[in-house]
């Protein structure tokens, strides 16, 4: 989940309780932009985090997983960047 800050977190609450309900298929990060840092030293955005889990997240999905993307226009090319 990507968001500016942690007081913007969308859907915290449910997204808490499918982690607590389901620990073995459900997990959740935050990429924080004004939080935290990427690698580089820079903000830290969804794709930063897509790029830390890349094996896992492309292992997924090339066995059948969906993965949603939702927000602003203009963070795509990052993420078909990738």
């Amino acid at each position: 989940l990507g968001v500016a800050n942690s007081d913007a977190l969308l859907y915290d609450d449910e997204f808490q309780l499918a982690k607590e309900q389901n620990p073995e298929n459900f997990r959740i990060d935050y990429a924080l932009s004004r939080e935290q840092e990427n690698k580089n030293g820079g903000k830290m955005y969804i794709q930063d985090k897509v790029e830390e889990y890349a094996d896992e997240i492309f292992a997924k999905l090339d066995n059948g997983a969906h993965m949603y993307f939702c927000g602003l226009k203009g963070m795509m090319p990052g993420i078909q960047d990738m």
